[in-house]
């Protein structure tokens, strides 16, 4: 499917949402949209599994047969199910009751079946706890088909139930949906949802620029980053994943079979279970992913907290976008841990560098870290002050980007990625001050594909431009108190020229001088026509 396709299926979709969520908001109507998307690819991925697997026996019903094929099958040989479940649950690690499938739902709700609430829950259900996934656990935690948003009654939430599952599997019809093809549409109704939430939307979604440019800078060779990408990454860390887009880019820049594991870590659970979803929509095997449910500044995940130093887990890379100056409760306990005790803990204000920090202590030595961040973090006085000046003085500091303000939808304050390294080569810091670079939106502003070119090749070839990018000496930031204020290192500001005083006094009395030259002129041929003379 071309690109101009998939934005005409998520536009599609987006319609869809749009006209049926009614008063119900964005946020409470996405997760049904989502759900009923993700079950529409777990089905067509079984049903493609189990027609590979079964071959000829697999059932061709007539056009105007409107039952699941396999629903067929399984009716005409139960003695074989078992035996067909465990191969299925072997090749693609889940399984799925025929009557639980996308096309025997979506026939209940064309038909305006009563059963169909009743049968979706049970479906869902199912999938959640005997798929045999892991991934699947908790998957529709918070899919509630008994809100009164739906209809107050049984009747009027089966009934807007059945339009709904109707409406989204016309709109699928015309498409071909593909892994790439959904996962590609899920990504697009996650934006547009975003759009409408607001605030809320910074909880779960990296605007795909940003998530691009930090994709970029974690898969170019972290030593040498003008050689190339990597061939390969063995594992990738999101520690406040969201809906998982920035591990998806990671994953797409380096290919299906260019990276190992990608793990992540999301505190809201609506938010983790997108990310799950989204992962799977996206062809990852849910052996290739674990999307932890936990809070990454307590250290919930025991995996993270390995108590031998030797068996801790380390990164290629790390990318993030975490909720920005949110405030934490910095413990004693906390003090002690080894994410913080060299660094000390960042304020109860902010947990800004207390984010950075837990991200950077699972680095590998020879890794690479992009974060984004408030602004603030690059100046802000007491405790971040002397986290900031220890992490220069220790060489881990490795590039200081600016971006424009209001480019994401939950804030319009400007941020900046941080790139940090453990083996860092170069003995000075890279500033990229692209503030100005970007084109005005009427609700964000937009990062074209110049703008997020300019910045990855800047920082891949560390290059040097006036009032855009400059490679500042360690010294020279001691002067400024270790202050990274990317003003203060590459100014935007235009420089006036130098205006010379006697010289344009000088063209002055010239220009004078031709005046009234040019005035006795005119005034002999005024007099010779007998006109009144200039003054």
């Amino acid at each position: 499917m071309t690109e101009s396709e998939k934005q005409k299926l998520g536009k599609t979709l987006w319609a869809i949402a749009d006209q049926l969520r009614g008063a119900m908001n964005a946020d409470d109507f996405r997760d049904y949209m989502l759900a009923f998307l993700f079950l529409r690819y777990l089905s067509d991925n079984y049903e493609a599994a189990a027609k590979r697997e079964l071959g000829s026996d697999y059932p061709e019903l007539d056009a105007g047969d409107r039952r699941a094929p396999l629903a067929v099958w399984s009716a005409q040989n139960p003695d074989d199910m078992a035996e067909f479940e465990q191969q299925m649950r072997r090749k693609v690690h889940y399984v799925i009751r025929a009557e639980y499938l996308w096309s025997s739902i979506t026939e209940l709700a064309r038909s305006q079946n009563g059963e169909l609430l009743d049968t979706l829950q049970k479906g869902l259900s199912y999938i959640e706890n005997e798929s045999f996934a892991s991934a699947f656990r908790g998957l529709f935690s918070e899919i509630n088909l008994n809100s009164e948003k739906l209809g107050k009654t049984y009747a009027e939430r089966n009934a807007q139930l059945c339009k709904i599952i109707s409406e989204i599997a016309k709109g699928l019809a015309d498409f071909s949906t593909d892994s790439d093809t959904l996962g590609d549409a899920y990504e697009y109704l996650i934006g547009q949802f975003a759009a409408g939430s607001g605030k809320k939307a910074g909880e779960f979604y990296t605007p795909q620029p940003i998530s691009s440019i930090l994709s970029a800078i974690v898969t170019l060779d972290s030593q040498a980053p003008e050689t190339g990408q990597r061939k390969h990454l063995d594992s990738v860390l999101d520690f406040a994943c969201g809906s998982g887009s920035l591990l998806l880019n990671v994953r797409h820049r380096m290919g299906s079979r260019g990276i190992g594991k990608i793990i992540g870590q999301e505190k809201n659970i609506t938010t983790y279970n997108l990310a799950r979803m989204n992962m799977l929509l996206h062809g990852v095997m849910d052996s290739e992913f674990e999307i932890f449910h936990g809070d990454t500044l307590v250290n919930e995940w025991a995996w993270l907290k390995e108590s031998n130093p030797t068996k801790i887990p380390k990164f290629d890379a790390v990318v993030a976008n975490p909720p920005f100056s949110y405030r934490w409760e910095p413990t004693e306990v906390l003090g002690e841990d080894a994410r913080f005790k060299n660094y000390g803990l960042a304020p109860k204000s902010a947990a800004d560098f207390a984010f950075l920090l837990h991200g950077f202590y699972f680095l590998k030595p020879d890794g690479v870290m992009a974060i984004i961040l408030p602004h603030g973090v690059l100046f802000r006085g007491g405790a971040e002050a002397r986290i900031r000046t220890k992490l220069l003085n220790d060489g881990y500091i490795d590039t200081v980007i600016g971006l424009p303000a209001n480019l994401f939808f939950s804030t319009g304050i400007p941020v900046c990625i941080l790139v940090l390294k453990k083996c860092k080569k170069p003995d000075d810091v890279l500033f990229i001050n692209a503030a100005e670079h970007f084109e005005k939106g009427k609700r964000q502003n937009q990062l074209l594909p110049e703008h997020i070119d300019k910045i990855i090749d800047t920082y891949q070839y560390r290059k040097e431009e006036a009032r855009y990018s400059r490679r500042v000496a360690m010294e020279d930031i001691e002067k400024n108190d270790f202050n990274l204020n990317i003003s203060r290192y590459v100014s935007t500001a235009e420089t006036e020229v130098e205006i010379d005083v006697e010289d344009e006094y000088g063209k002055l009395v010239l220009l004078d001088k031709k005046i009234k030259m040019a005035t006795e002129q005119h005034n002999v041929f005024l007099k010779a026509l007998g006109l009144p003379l200039l003054p």
